[in-house]
């Protein structure tokens, strides 16, 4: 090892930091690690620009490793350059409460910018980020006063590029020419099956040019200056860029690299001991970090302090010659919503015609778009029956970045992932609409942002059977019940429009996860009542003293109200409940629960245009689905699967 340079024994060092920590875990992916070291050697001594003491700095680059399965890589990066991740966490690679899991997590480990390891994700994420930096740069940079301009790094795998996510996100970050996004390919040809000729053939560059990226070669993975100039490069490109660099996985193992026995599985002692003798590397001790190299790469804690101080001195300079957007640009970069901002949250008065839920979602977005300027979306090429398009703002398109309309295209998957990275960037509300039926297209996404709570929003329309003569191909069943079952993911079914206007105020304030919106097609009755969406369920009327309760969500509300008067009208004492967030009840005190649903009446009936299961917790009887819907109009539908007000009675009679 005294043979070799600096830079050798710096990109060794995370090689075989990796590797002892997967061995001493007897679990993880050693591959990418080692034949991936010198691209991210590269990225992080010679362009990242961030600061160990700082991670959530807003002036800093993303490096967003796709690839999450090489996550000690990551890993070993944010040690030697001075993160808070001491080396014991290193060693306590993949244990239960360490910060080192086996893919990297959000707001768990300090420098980690997205979770990746469902692959595919990472590189959309990075697409989003790409968008709010721009978005953002659009609406506060001068012309000498570049505050927003970060570069949006990212190590991306064969797996990646597989993913059609991946697909997806390319090709809108190609339309819209996202010029600060940087990714390098680790293209080593492998994947866990074997070789990628297996079922990955095409000409990725040819593919990725198509897209309107540009695309660079580097020959060999481990020529950092090659590396290097690529990189310096895709800086100098309008363009979104990728560099393809030709890897060996597991690099220096002499019997396991270029194969797929150095993909998922540690390289075994005796491999791992020829690994370090070809690469000149000592055996012993494990996690070996030369002085001079860990010397070398804690530079960055006082390059990365210099900065962040030379961003804030620009900073201020910016804040004097533009008060306004300084303190504006501030605001939105801390998360911090605006004064009052609540008071532009429309109210809508009582009417048995009333508004579909979709229609009154948008009214409510441009009364907030108003109000609060980092509220930006769209829809997978559905705004007019989303209800997402922001008035007076043009869409965000190549060459109109400060838009705040977005055309994701028929990209619901993408639409998803690329909102978790708006989000997580910072500085926007990002929100994103398509039919119910699709979230099953943005499931992957929905999971991780709830997972690493993200606080996305997810608008959801043509909420169940009542979109009517599209037919069960577009009528959803089990969908609501599905997302109910995914922690941390707030799902809203309001009754009416004021309920709608609620459930948004819910949504913007909420910064710890993502929250759903399901929505309706068809018009619903605007109701009289106060709404306490904010306590999941309330009491929406008693008809008497209650000896039944009746409860719903969305726009089987009016429907169970409709009922209730008639088992009134009979001499029944009733409850009416409506029940727009499962979640948010639970959240509540046993009190409040107990106030809406008292222990001691024990019929209950629940009714819902969807699956049942579950609402078995809270009632003991449910008028429900379960089978899929039926082309007709929305009302023959309806009546044919007993949600009448005749069944409804019949079936409460019956408790």
């Amino acid at each position: 090892m005294t043979t070799q340079n600096l830079q050798t024994r710096a990109i060794n060092t995370l090689r075989f930091l990796s590797a002892d920590s997967v061995q001493q875990a007897n679990s993880g992916h050693p591959g990418l690690p080692m034949g991936g070291a010198a691209m991210a050697y590269t990225i992080w001594t010679r362009h990242l620009r961030h600061n160990p003491r700082n991670p959530k700095w807003a002036g800093r680059d993303r490096f967003i490793l796709s690839g999450g399965h090489g996550s000690m890589l990551l890993y070993s990066l944010l040690h030697l350059t001075g993160y808070d991740l001491p080396l014991d966490e290193l060693k306590n690679f993949r244990q239960w409460g360490s910060l080192t899991p086996g893919h990297p997590e959000y707001g768990l480990t300090p420098g980690v910018e997205v979770t990746t390891g469902p692959l595919g994700q990472g590189f959309a994420n990075g697409v989003g980020m790409a968008i709010a930096a721009s978005h953002l740069a659009a609406t506060f940079n001068q012309r000498g006063h570049e505050l927003i301009d970060p570069y949006i790094y990212a190590i991306v795998t064969d797996g990646d590029l597989m993913e059609g996510v991946a697909s997806e996100a390319a090709s809108l970050a190609g339309h819209l020419s996202l010029g600060r996004l940087i990714y390098l390919y680790d293209d080593n040809h492998i994947s866990i099956d074997g070789s990628t000729d297996l079922a990955f053939t095409e000409d990725r560059a040819v593919r990725f040019r198509a897209y309107g990226w540009q695309v660079l070669r580097v020959e060999d993975g481990n020529d950092v200056d090659a590396i290097d100039k690529a990189i310096q490069e895709a800086k100098a490109e309008p363009r979104p860029t990728l560099i393809m660099c030709r890897t060996t996985i597991g690099y220096g193992a002499p019997k396991k690299q270029g194969t797929a026995k150095a993909h998922g599985e540690p390289l075994g002692d005796e491999e791992l001991n020829a690994a370090k003798d070809n690469l000149d590397w000592p055996k012993e001790p494990r996690f070996l970090i030369p002085d001079d190299v860990l010397e070398f790469y804690r530079k960055a804690v006082e390059k990365g302090r210099e900065l962040e101080y030379d961003w804030k001195m620009k900073f201020e300079a910016y804040t004097r010659l533009y008060p306004i957007q300084g303190a504006e640009l501030q605001r939105r970069l801390n998360g911090e919503l605006p004064t009052d901002w609540e008071s532009s949250l429309p109210s809508f008065p009582a009417d048995a015609k009333g508004m579909a839920t979709r229609a009154a979602s948008g009214k409510t977005i441009n009364a907030l778009a108003a109000k609060l300027p980092e509220l930006i979306g769209g829809s997978a090429d559905l705004a007019p029956s989303n209800n997402t398009k922001i008035d007076n703002s043009p869409a965000f398109q190549k060459d109109s970045h400060g838009g705040r309309n977005f055309h994701f295209g028929v990209r619901e998957h993408a639409m998803g992932s690329v909102l978790n990275g708006m989000a997580v960037f910072g500085g926007v509300i990002p929100y994103g609409g398509t039919f119910l039926i699709f979230s099953d297209y943005m499931r992957p996404a929905i999971r991780l942002a709830a997972l690493s709570h993200y606080p996305s929003i997810f608008i959801f329309t043509h909420d169940s059977v009542g979109l009517g003569e599209d037919g069960p191909t577009h009528q959803p069943i089990e969908h609501l019940m599905s997302l109910r079952l995914i922690p941390n993911l707030v799902v809203l079914r309001p009754a009416d429009a004021n309920e709608t206007a609620a459930a948004w105020k819910i949504a913007i304030e909420r910064r710890n996860g993502p929250t759903v919106l399901a929505l309706t097609r068809q018009a619903v009755p605007t109701l009289e009542t106060p709404v306490q969406v904010e306590k999941g369920a309330y009491v929406l009327k008693d008809f008497g003293k209650p000896e039944m309760i009746l409860m719903a969500s969305g726009s089987e509300v009016g429907l169970i109200l409709e009922a209730a008067q008639k088992l009134a009208d009979e001499g029944k004492g009733v409850r009416v409940v409506s029940f727009p967030s499962w979640e948010l009840f639970e959240k509540q005190d046993e009190a409040w629960r107990e106030s809406v649903l008292p222990k001691n009446i024990q019929k209950r009936l629940a009714v819902e245009a969807g699956a049942s299961l579950g609402w078995e917790r809270y009632a003991c009887s449910v008028i429900s689905i379960e089978r899929y819907g039926a082309s007709a109009p929305a009302k023959v539908i309806f009546e044919k699967l007993g949600f009448t007000v005749e069944n409804v009675v019949a079936k409460a009679k019956g408790l």
